[in-house]
């Protein structure tokens, strides 16, 4: 099983480049670039924690990225320790620098997610359609700059999903013990 889900990736991310030209490079490395250190996460969690009304889900997004990466790339990457596409590239190929960590699974992916997570359950329908929009770019721009595998992907929106729903729900465990 785990050779054919190889084979698949391999066969998308030699396939990609087919996909690509300057002004979809452009996009795709802002929306990776977006979601380096959940930099756009923390821009969206701002008018959150500002205005008191809505703390409760700034903070809990705080809480679901801090617990997702904890899972993702202090446990997972570190046991999978799965080799990224772009190692394999050359120089030339390549649209952004390489990452030094692993692959599986993919970080941005499942920080993105994670907070989809949170959306759907503490926003309103156009703040959910908005994170989701973001979410699908970065983990689309991973893919099409060969720094991950498509299963890497998948499985980080998956990872992502649970890990913010598991977070909303101990968020709102340990809310209620200190009211």
């Amino acid at each position: 099983m785990f050779r054919r889900i190889q084979a698949v990736d391999d066969k998308v991310v030699d396939n990609i480049i087919k996909y690509r030209s300057p002004l979809k490079n452009r996009i795709m490395i802002a929306a990776s670039t977006a979601g380096n250190g959940g930099m756009i996460w923390f821009a969206i969690c701002m008018p959150f924690l500002i205005y008191a009304p809505w703390r409760v889900t700034g903070v809990n997004i705080i809480f679901a990225l801090a617990f997702t990466q904890t899972i993702c790339e202090l446990i997972l990457k570190h046991i999978v320790r799965r080799e990224r596409p772009v190692w394999k590239l050359a120089d030339e190929e390549q649209l952004v620098h390489r990452p030094k960590y692993y692959s599986f699974p993919s970080g941005h992916t499942s920080a993105s997610f994670c907070v989809v997570a949170v959306a759907l359950f503490r926003c309103q329908p156009i703040t959910i359609l908005i994170v989701l929009v973001c979410a699908v770019m970065i983990a689309t721009s991973r893919v099409y700059l060969r720094v991950h595998y498509l299963s890497d992907v998948l499985v980080g929106m998956v990872l992502g999903l649970l890990c913010g729903a598991a977070s909303v729900s101990m968020f709102n465990h340990f809310a209620q013990a200190f009211i």
